[in-house]
């Protein structure tokens, strides 16, 4: 049996975010997961889109977090 669920959240507590070009740090992860929650629950359409994005990153437990699309380079 593992000792760790691998679901288990991140331990580092600090976090990343960048929504809307706004770059900010979190001290405390469960703040910035609050916070983005209730974005997406007070937002619709593309909001809705960039703030659930967000969120969904911080449960998956990655330390930097945004709404920027990979761009990748076609040459």
């Amino acid at each position: 049996m593992l000792r760790m669920s691998e679901l288990a959240m991140n331990p580092n507590r600090k976090v990343t975010t960048v929504c809307y070009g706004k770059k900010q740090e979190w001290d405390d992860r469960e703040e910035a997961s609050a916070y983005f929650l209730e974005a997406m629950m007070n937002s619709d359409g593309a909001e809705h889109d960039r703030y659930s994005g967000i969120y969904i990153q911080l449960q998956n437990g990655l330390s930097y977090c945004t709404d920027e699309d990979d761009e990748e380079d076609e040459s």
